[in-house]
């Protein structure tokens, strides 16, 4: 499972541009869709409207996360998680949970 990215826009953060321009995220995401088809394996994309880094992967709980945060604190649950283990949780468990899809499709979670 991959997140679809908004990487245009993610551009448009001057602090970050460099980074993510040098990261090849777009290429890495085609390079996935290719294997994917090339070895008749499933990849799911997660809709880019997809909340991952703001659920408390422990109770559901939805919450506003900064980019500068690193660590998710649960306002709910008290839980505590590095932010990114919270999202590679919350993506895992919408992999799990999303219906049989073809390949390069993306799944939007029902609401």
């Amino acid at each position: 499972m991959i997140e679809d990215l908004n990487i245009s826009k993610m551009l448009r953060n001057h602090p970050l541009a460099n980074a993510i321009a040098d990261s090849g995220l777009y290429e890495c995401s085609k390079q996935l869709e290719y294997k994917s088809e090339l070895y008749e394996t499933q990849l799911i994309i997660a809709d880019r409207w997809f909340p991952s880094s703001q659920l408390c992967s422990e109770g559901g709980h939805q919450q506003k996360m900064t980019l500068k945060k690193h660590t998710f604190n649960c306002q709910k649950c008290d839980a505590v998680k590095d932010k990114d283990l919270n999202v590679s949780i919350n993506l895992e468990a919408l992999a799990r949970r999303s219906s049989v899809i073809g390949c390069g499709e993306s799944h939007k979670p029902a609401a």
